[in-house]
């Protein structure tokens, strides 16, 4: 009987006056599960980021809260990951507030709160209270603490900062992230949404609101819709860009791509290929119509020689056959052979613009690459010293007057 007056007094001294605990040397404990939870070893520590971590342990038990910022501040856990309370039993099971409890326990998460009342920046300790629900992994089991009381926790890793992030500070990150975000939201200078550059943004602008909810409070809920409106997108794929952008950048690829050049076709169509796939990912692609098109696409250059197939199509056959164009002759269709027209020239060294297209250096309807005498001299292109040493490569070819141009370009 003597014990359990002796313990009704202890409960008495500690927990009289309603929540308020008083100590006269450091401690952490908490209520839990309505029986008393007294750590036995406890510490305080700040990561590179600014995080701080309170951690109490008890034998085989430990307790960890951990905020966003070193500053004297109400932090509520079981909305946002940022601010985040945890308990791991003796046999290493891990309860989170960051965990989801399952719908048959719970349609939304318990909130609790971490309240840091006090930095004692000269001795470097931390006061203030705590109460939490956490859940398994299963999101099936949960552990609460209330009454908790951590009181002059010392630091034992890292530095107090001189400069802890504030509500003013994140709110101006959030500016600054917004904008970001809505820049990624257009078009580029190449007439994309770019969807690396997309998610990036929506990733730091939700991080950046999910901050300023911790440290700031949302008391009217406008921040909890805008983070809830992000993780919508994220859903999808780690902030994915929407169906509708994914339609815009095949508008704008296959625009690209029908007016596509020799030199940049290569290019246009790969692109082209590549934006119908991101609609197919995003969008869907029900009646198979997008991967009809990029099926129907052919994007190759079979030979090499800086001709895509589809320019290789000499004779306009309109079912696209490519083994009757031979220009030379040779019995290689030209999307096969690297000299289309035989002329000692490989078609890749034939002359081409600033943009990678043919030339008709004499003017006669015929691309050097496809005409056996490029000059129109009326002497044969291989019997002009155009490739001396024979490895198709004309920067050997002969220049009889010295003037740059050599003799097989020069009439």
């Amino acid at each position: 009987m003597k014990k359990l007056i002796l313990l009704s007094l202890v409960f008495f001294t500690v927990f009289s006056c309603g929540d308020e605990v008083k100590f006269n040397t450091p401690a952490f404990q908490g209520d839990r599960e309505n029986a008393l939870w007294r750590a036995k070893a406890f510490s305080a520590s700040v990561e590179a980021n600014g995080y701080l971590t309170i951690t109490g342990t008890s034998n085989y038990e430990t307790v960890e809260l951990i905020v966003p910022s070193v500053i004297e501040s109400e932090f509520n856990v079981g909305e946002i990951d940022v601010v985040e309370a945890k308990y791991t039993d003796g046999f290493g099971t891990e309860f989170s507030t960051t965990n989801t409890p399952d719908e048959s326990v719970s349609v939304y998460p318990e909130l609790g709160k971490i309240i840091i009342e006090e930095i004692d920046v000269v001795n470097k300790t931390f006061t203030g209270t705590y109460r939490f629900l956490a859940f398994d992994a299963s999101g099936m089991n949960s552990v609460g603490f209330t009454n908790g009381i951590f009181y002059k926790v010392p630091l034992i890793s890292g530095t107090l900062p001189t400069d802890p992030i504030t509500c003013t500070d994140v709110e101006m990150s959030v500016q600054t992230a917004f904008l970001a975000y809505e820049a990624a939201s257009v078009e580029d200078d190449l007439g994309f949404i770019n969807s690396d550059v997309f998610a990036a943004a929506c990733n730091a602008y939700s991080e950046a609101l999910t901050l300023q909810f911790a440290i700031c409070g949302d008391p009217d809920g406008t921040l909890q819709e805008l983070i809830e409106s992000l993780e919508f997108i994220e859903s999808f794929g780690d902030c994915e860009i929407s169906c509708e952008m994914a339609m815009e950048n095949v508008v704008e690829a296959e625009l690209q791509y029908s007016t596509a050049t020799i030199g940049n076709y290569i290019e246009k169509c790969t692109q082209y290929a590549f934006y119908l796939q991101q609609q197919i990912d995003i969008c869907g692609d029900n009646d198979g119509s997008l991967q009809l098109l990029i099926d129907g696409l052919d994007c190759s250059d079979n030979d090499v020689d800086g001709v895509p197939n589809v320019f290789e199509n000499f004779n306009g056959d309109t079912d696209g056959n490519l083994d009757d164009d031979d220009t030379d002759g040779d019995g290689i269709p030209n999307y096969l052979d690297d000299d289309d027209d035989g002329d000692g020239v490989l078609t890749i060294f034939e002359a081409k613009d600033a943009d990678g297209n043919p030339i008709d250096t004499d003017g006669d309807g015929d691309f050097d690459y496809l005409d056996a005498d490029d000059d129109g001299d009326l002497i044969l292109t291989i019997n002009e010293s155009s490739d001396p040493n024979g490895d198709g490569n004309p920067d050997d070819a002969v220049d009889t007057d010295n003037d740059g141009v050599p003799d097989y370009l020069q009439a």
